[in-house]
């Protein structure tokens, strides 16, 4: 059984590789229900269930319920499996206009405990039971979360999400985006690198409304998904493939309005999607108060305000065939349009709003600001020589963008130009604010499919720290610089960048992260591998940073 109310799962720092299914699995009790018994019917619950927006005091619901006229639910929320004292109900309407889906809140409950819910049929059937939990009010100790992202469903199985839910470890899952991939079969992964068994759905890529709605249905169909989120509440945030590749206000890299429609059109279906299909709010970004712990804050880095991505092939391309020239254009690009303030990844609202946030926080005397955003913020360059030994059988579009990446590297730009370092003056508003407001900076970040721990500083102070994930499923750096070793590969970019402290560029996984008044620690957990189904670990390692140090400690 899952710890009573008023007790706290097993510590993060207590648990190693062998103890997390000896202490981990939820025994007789939520372990052993059916995960989304009806999944395969065509009417009724059939994706489980799911919660996410915590606070202190609610905390929102999520089910899915297939039928062809709209239908009243009845939600229960209690302390006990056997819901003999309901803390919380109401009823919801599940409609074809929204795919079934519903997201009550459920208000009133207490902070700082666990709760079981379900969803009720008038005709009695019921939902799976889930699990959530409220944020802490007051003193709090530790808080735990697990951070996860870039999940392609076609690599490989979401072995991570099934380790999350053995451990049974965490107060809360943070998603950092990337939770489903909008393409066709045979694009990404190509033809010949998808995993057997792992169906794509619909097999083009998806543009429509019903397409997104598909997807959604085809990746909420696996098993170990569903499982963690019958068992934690999520934050999560979307990143570019929610929508399309790279994307941003006004389009996207692989989105050709000749042929897939507007942009508005497709951003809309999508973001609709997913606000049926996820357990979130409509808000684009808001904050969550961890007692007088942390604050932590959802940004929207992706469709709200960003300026368009730079393309370096384009810069390099202004040189002509000149190896000459394509340098002066790398370097009047540097000090030129790549420093224009006008640029934003979050607009001039958003900015404003989290600086308040910030400053809000450590005047309540809370120890920790912690942001759950999608993109590496510290500044990331190649290391020299990265391209010499490019390989003729590579895809075009890796090597193509490999060599502008060299160039770039020996220009002194960063190679990254979708993440913050494509936005210089934007991230330097950010850090000034943190800096300004005496933040104890946490930043959590995904996109890259590898795992960076960072020390970030503003014109030479330092700012805060930044632990951004490995993925779940998606292919790291191994699977575009085969000849080069993934050991060897992490070396040379610590090496060669001043604010990168440890990196890990060839496993999938997850970040365990622990927030204390003292420290903050994110545990970087490898899985044994991805093409096969398995919950083993591989290894890990612990980096921390202590409060008020901006520095991190690779354990």
């Amino acid at each position: 059984m899952p710890p009573p109310a008023s007790a706290s799962p097993p510590s993060v720092q207590s648990l190693d590789r062998r103890g997390l299914f000896r202490a981990g699995l939820l025994g007789a009790g939520l372990a052993a229900l059916p995960v989304a018994a009806a999944a395969a019917q065509e009417r009724g619950f059939t994706h489980g269930v799911a919660s996410g927006e915590p606070s202190a005091n609610s905390v929102l619901l999520w089910t899915r319920f297939a039928s062809g006229d709209p239908v009243k639910l009845r939600y229960e929320v209690s302390d006990s499996m056997d819901f003999a004292k309901v803390a919380a109900s109401g009823d919801v309407e599940a409609t074809p206009a929204r795919d079934g889906c519903v997201k009550p809140v459920a208000a009133g409950l207490a902070p700082d405990r666990w709760y079981y819910f379900r969803f009720i049929a008038p005709d009695g059937s019921m939902s799976d039971i889930g699990r959530t939990r409220t944020l802490p009010m007051g003193d709090t100790s530790r808080f735990r979360m697990a951070v996860v992202g870039c999940s392609n469903i076609g690599f490989g199985w979401f072995n991570a999400y099934a380790h999350i839910a053995a451990a049974d470890a965490f107060d809360l899952v943070v998603h950092t985006g990337d939770y489903i991939y909008e393409y066709g079969a045979g694009t990404y992964p190509a033809e010949g690198e998808a995993v057997a068994g792992r169906t794509l759905v619909p097999q083009t890529e998806i543009i429509a409304l019903a397409d997104y709605r598909l997807r959604y249905a085809a990746y909420r169909a696996d098993p170990d998904l569903q499982r963690l989120h019958q068992l934690y509440p999520m934050i999560a945030v979307w990143d570019d493939h929610e929508t399309a590749n790279d994307s941003y206000r006004d389009g996207a890299e692989n989105h050709d309005p000749a042929t897939e429609g507007t942009w508005d059109m497709r951003k809309r279906v999508a973001m609709q999607a997913y606000h049926e299909w996820m357990p979130v709010s409509d808000a684009p970004w808001a904050a969550y108060e961890i007692g007088n712990l942390a604050t932590l804050f959802r940004l929207e880095t992706r469709l709200t305000a960003r300026t368009k991505p730079f393309d370096l092939t384009t810069i390099i391309a202004r040189g002509g065939d000149n190896p000459a020239a394509m340098m002066a254009a790398l370097d009047a690009f540097r000090d030129g349009e790549w420093r224009d303030e006008n640029r934003t990844l979050m607009g001039a609202a958003q900015e404003a709003w989290l600086a308040a946030g910030m400053a809000r926080s450590r005047k309540e005397g809370k120890t920790w600001q912690v942001l759950a955003q999608q993109v590496i913020m510290a500044s990331l360059s190649l290391p020299k020589g990265i391209a010499d030994n490019l390989s003729d059988g590579m895809p075009a579009y890796i090597r193509k963008r490999l060599l502008a990446a060299a160039a770039t590297s020996r220009a002194g730009l960063p190679f990254n130009m979708d993440a913050w370092d494509g936005y210089p003056a934007a991230r330097a508003r950010l850090l000034k604010s943190a800096q300004e407001t005496d933040a104890n900076l946490i930043v959590l970040a995904g996109d890259s499919h590898n795992g960076w721990a960072s020390e970030l500083d503003n014109e030479g102070a330092a700012a805060g720290v930044e632990f951004a994930g490995h993925s779940v499923t998606s292919p790291g750096a191994e699977g575009y610089l085969p000849w080069i070793k993934p050991a060897d590969f992490a070396a040379q970019s610590v090496s060669r960048n001043p604010q990168l402290q440890w990196a890990n560029t060839g496993q999938r996984g997850y970040m365990a992260v622990e927030l204390t008044p003292a420290s903050a620690t994110s545990e970087y957990r490898f899985v044994s591998g991805v093409k096969t189904r398995s919950a083993t670990l591989a290894s890990a390692q612990r980096i921390s940073t202590k409060a008020g140090s901006a520095r991190l400690d690779i354990g």
